[in-house]
């Protein structure tokens, strides 16, 4: 139930604050009052999407904070345990609208978004007026009305539209596939025979190359090496050493010792120089190659390196693309089979969901049924028991929510052919067969405010009073707030506000006064007289508040 709500600059309004009450409240004034700016305001807070501008003139924001009180099983509670905010008795909404556009929102202090809002306006305010913004005229939006009427579960139709889409989307890219690997058959068949022919290995390029420049630098500095080694054979330095060694050991016992360091030093030396040997043959030994492994070599890293540019990859992913090419290739070979398997499978989600959707398409038309019997009820005591309301459910376009058109259609007169609402009925009769397909609609939603923007517009008289007595039936169980012109629906409230417009010191502001009982007399005899009012106006008006 919406029990406050406080507005600071929006629009006309500087400040205000309403406490509303359990049962009908009706709020009457002149037309242009502002009635309209409190449902800009409601919704504004609701997070619904209205007017851009809304702060008022030379304010720096607007404000608005809407307070609700929640039963324990209040639909909201979902929401914002969804939303991470924990669920009070007292539900506090309040959002600001700077001058410069700017929105800020707020549920229980917690900073919201405002599609939060906006799934918990769907819980807490069901909003109507003759030209409904909620598509009760727009048969688009009949279908999803009918199956919240009949509470139907659209989950198993939902998930076999989703097997049949998953289907006919795996069959498509098959065929597509099957189609592209036809036409590159032949290409593939020749890349895969080269590549595997080839069967070049991750890092072997690299190896490759790094073999045949060690190759090519042994060419140039083998034979540098080789004459070296002669330098340092027995025809070279091994020789002359061995000779000066030979002479000076023949001398050396004629010499008195002065020989000794001279032998013990190429002593030494014929020990570095054997080393000396032995690493530059090791060394000639490591650069002996055979000619024709360089030309191998270096015909299989040509090979590689052009099968890299041909195919625009890297050399070392040769072996990766060969695989692409091969899953390529076995698809090809296997296609047919797989398409086969993928149309039996879309065979079994197609025919799943036609027992779905014929299993809600039946529980739709027995819906269907049950509604217009409602409508049937409800509009006997708004004075049209001649007028017929009738759902339609034909065959439509298979979707996720089955194949089902929904249209809901009127025949205001016996024997007159049935049509659209917007088309048949007259602005009277539009307004109360949009009265009792609301109440229909929401009668079984827990903790929901219905607010009526002018629901009797073009009635009066009697039909105005059933009108009145229906909301008042209907606040019985709900909260409802009616903006109202008709004096009819006005006395029947239980509680009555007046708003007016005011002009003090050149600035146009609108107010809201709740009224006394002797106050809703006045009213009521303003309604029913206009600007002057007489006592046969006071004196209806009390017959009206006197039921």
């Amino acid at each position: 139930m919406l029990r406050a709500l406080e507005i600071r600059d929006l629009l006309i309004i500087d400040r205000l604050e309403l406490a509303f009450q359990p049962g009908l409240n009706v709020l009457t004034g002149e037309t242009g009052a502002g009635k309209s700016i409190l449902l800009d305001a409601l919704g504004f807070v609701l997070g619904w999407r209205g007017r851009a501008e809304l702060v008022r003139a030379g304010a720096e924001q607007g404000e608005v904070t809407a307070v609700f009180d929640l039963t324990p099983d209040h639909p909201a509670r979902a929401v914002l345990a969804e939303a991470g905010i924990v669920a009070e008795d007292e539900l506090i909404l309040r959002r600001i609208n700077t001058a410069d556009g700017r929105k800020t929102a707020w549920i229980n202090d917690r900073r919201a978004s405002g599609e939060v809002l906006r799934g918990l306006s769907e819980t807490l305010v069901e909003l109507h007026g003759q030209h409904d913004d909620r598509g009760l005229l727009n048969p688009r939006g009949h279908r999803q009305m009918l199956d919240a009427f009949a509470g139907l579960d659209l989950t198993a139709v939902r998930a076999a539209w989703g097997q049949v889409s998953k289907a006919r989307r795996a069959k498509s890219e098959a065929e597509a596939a099957l189609a592209a690997a036809k036409a590159e058959e032949d290409y593939l068949r020749h890349a895969v025979a080269e590549l595997d022919k080839l069967n070049p290995e991750p890092g072997e390029e690299a190896s490759l190359d790094a073999r045949r420049r060690q190759m090519q630098a042994a060419e140039k500095i083998r034979s540098d090496i080789a004459r070296a080694h002669a330098a340092l054979s027995e025809q070279g330095a091994e020789a002359l050493l061995g000779d000066a060694t030979r002479w000076l050991e023949g001398a050396a016992d004629r010499a008195e010792g002065r020989l000794e360091g001279a032998l013990a030093a190429l002593g030494r030396a014929m020990v570095e120089l054997s080393e000396a040997q032995a690493g530059v043959e090791d060394c000639l030994q490591a650069l002996d190659f055979n000619p024709a492994e360089l030309e191998q070599l270096e015909e299989r890293l040509f090979a590689i390196r052009a099968l890299a540019r041909k195919h625009g990859v890297l050399p070392d992913d040769l072996g990766g693309f060969a695989d692409d090419l091969r899953v390529r290739l076995k698809a090809l070979d296997q296609g047919a089979g797989n398409l086969a398997a993928l149309s039996k499978a879309l065979t079994e989600a197609e025919a799943q969901y036609s027992r779905e959707k014929s299993a809600l398409s039946a529980r739709r038309v027995a819906s269907a049924r049950a509604l217009d019997a409602a409508m049937a009820a409800e509009l006997a005591p708004l004075k049209m028991e001649r007028a017929v309301f009738e759902t339609r459910v034909e065959p439509g376009e298979d979707g996720p929510e089955g194949g089902d058109l929904v249209a809901f259609t009127v025949a205001t007169n016996p024997g007159a052919p049935a049509g659209p609402l917007n088309k048949i009925a007259s602005g009277g009769e539009l307004s109360r067969f949009l009265l009792a397909l609301k109440v229909c609609l929401t009668g079984g939603t827990p903790g929901l405010t219905l607010i009526f923007d002018e629901i009797d517009r073009g009635v009066g008289g009697a039909t105005a009073d059933a009108v009145g007595r229906r909301l008042a039936a209907l606040s019985a169980s709900a909260q409802v707030l009616v903006v109202t012109h008709s004096p009819q629906v006005a006395a029947l409230g239980a509680h009555h506000w007046r708003v007016e417009k005011r002009v003090q010191d050149g600035m146009t502001t609108s107010t809201v006064t709740a009224l006394a009982p002797d106050q809703r007399t006045e009213e009521i005899a303003r309604m029913l007289a206009g600007d002057t009012i007489t006592p046969a106006a006071r004196e209806a008006a009390r017959a009206l508040l006197a039921g």
